[in-house]
């Protein structure tokens, strides 16, 4: 059975990868990287533990492992290939590129001098994790899609959130286990991670809550990813039920609910509070003011609900979150005390794969980690840090302004939703290492690199 759906598994991605490279490679459409990226990377680890299931061979894995990296550089590849005159090519620089630039270039520079105790080669990977998102950026910076070309990307996304959320229907009522335990999740990591089984389940202690219950996953590679993953899907299945005729708001309305569904299944509380943040940004966006006030009424209410109705399980589950009382909380609590004393002692950081829980960070040597932006600013300092602020930031203002700029609906979608998203993954990157989930991180890269593309071709900004 393992051997067949490697077969499927190669076969489904070996046309999707050769297709790509056609449209790259002769035809100039470099940006048809996207395409790959986005239905290729929800199914990533999966892929790689059933490919390392039904072989047995780490060479195997390697392959697939360096498929998306490959798609991307062969992008930046045929984008110069295809510009002799690249040094005229019309570079019109926005804040986002300036602070994207500057980050990158700090990394650069921490790779290159003899800055912390990892090795040089963990170093170089983990700047390659540093890199390929900003090429991304790079990618989306210079895309010009028609509006087919938009609802592509779009139809992919839907995709997504409506087979998460089949499959996480499959994993509760038909095979009551994750569907990890069936691929070879565990034999992988242990294999080519160094990473042992944990947990009830036999996966690791992400796949369950306090109360031994199950966080799903669906195709994801763990709950979290999942949980920030369809964050992106609900504000995609939103702006396109705002902006089309009605006959088709059935399909965005069902985005919408499998989306939320499986944000239940994850059972995330970073990512439920994400998605009211997020709902927060998308009322002052439209100016529902009344859609805010409605969140303080159902807020209010939950209140009164844990307080005088809840069972006492549930009522000490959200008191020991709120207090940080709670096992995991008090974990995220201490990776922040430890990457915030690093930083006061070294404001200008340690050094690369010295934070966080990519593979080229040694336990060894790892300092934190449960925080995007502490885990920049432990290795590249408090201005490394600032940076990425400054990037997160710039990228979503200038999309909103391309929101409201634009006389394209398709292009006005895809600078809402980048923008929504990186609002939605704020609360994620506070307990988390979020741009290691290369679906939702990635993606929105691309959308943001898009919306600021479009802005330098708005007439009048404000």
């Amino acid at each position: 059975m393992a051997l067949i759906v490697f077969l499927l598994i190669a076969l489904a991605v070996g046309v999707g990868f050769l297709w790509t490279l056609e449209k790259m490679i002769f035809q100039g459409k470099w940006t048809y990287a996207i395409f790959f990226l986005a239905a290729f990377l929800p199914f990533y680890n999966t892929s790689l533990s059933v490919v390392y299931l039904a072989t047995q061979s780490a060479a195997v894995v390697s392959i697939f492992q360096i498929l998306k990296e490959l798609v991307v550089l062969v992008g930046l590849l045929v984008f110069v290939l295809y510009h002799r005159k690249i040094a005229e090519y019309p570079f019109r620089l926005q804040s986002t590129d300036w602070f994207f630039l500057a980050f990158l270039s700090l990394a650069f520079g921490y790779l290159l001098l003899p800055i912390g105790q990892a090795s040089f080669l963990n170093k170089a990977l983990y700047f390659k994790s540093m890199l390929i998102p900003g090429l991304v950026y790079f990618l989306g910076r210079n895309t010009t899609f028609s509006d087919f070309e938009i609802q592509r990307v779009f139809k992919i996304i839907f995709f997504v959130a409506i087979g998460a959320f089949l499959v996480n229907l499959v994993e509760n009522f038909l095979l009551n286990a994750h569907l990890q335990q069936f691929t070879g999740y565990a034999l992988y990591n242990f294999a080519i991670n160094d990473i042992e089984p944990t947990g009830n389940f036999g996966l690791t202690w992400t796949f369950e809550t306090q109360a031994v219950t199950k966080r799903l996953a669906s195709f994801f590679s763990d709950p979290l990813e999942m949980a920030s993953s369809v964050l992106m899907g609900f504000a995609a299945g939103l702006i396109w039920f705002l902006t089309s005729k009605r006959e088709y708001n059935w399909l965005y309305l069902l985005v919408m609910a499998c989306s939320l569904g499986s944000l239940v299944f994850s059972a995330s509380r970073a990512a439920f509070g994400a998605f009211f943040v997020m709902i927060f940004f998308i009322a002052l966006v439209f100016r529902l003011y009344k859609l805010i006030g409605a969140g303080f009424l159902a807020l209010l209410a939950f209140g009164i609900y844990v307080v005088f109705f809840a069972s006492e399980d549930f009522y000490f589950f959200v008191i020991d979150t709120l207090t940080f009382e709670n096992t995991s909380s008090i974990g995220h609590v201490v990776e922040w005390l430890l990457a915030l004393d690093s930083m006061v002692a070294n404001p200008l950081g340690i050094g690369l794969a010295m934070s966080g829980n990519a593979g080229s960070v040694t336990d060894e040597l790892r300092v934190g980690g449960e925080n995007q932006f502490l885990i920049y600013g432990v290795q590249l300092g408090w201005i490394g840090m600032l940076l990425y602020i400054l990037i997160l930031a710039s990228g979503v203002v200038l999309s909103l302004r391309v929101f409201y700029g634009t006389e394209s609906t398709p292009k006005a979608r895809i600078a809402f939703v980048g923008a929504a998203t990186k609002v939605g993954l704020l609360l994620p990157l506070f307990t988390a290492n979020a741009e290691m989930y290369t679906y939702v991180a990635w993606v929105s890269w691309w959308m943001i690199g898009f919306s600021v593309r479009e802005y330098g071709r708005i007439p009048t900004k404000e």
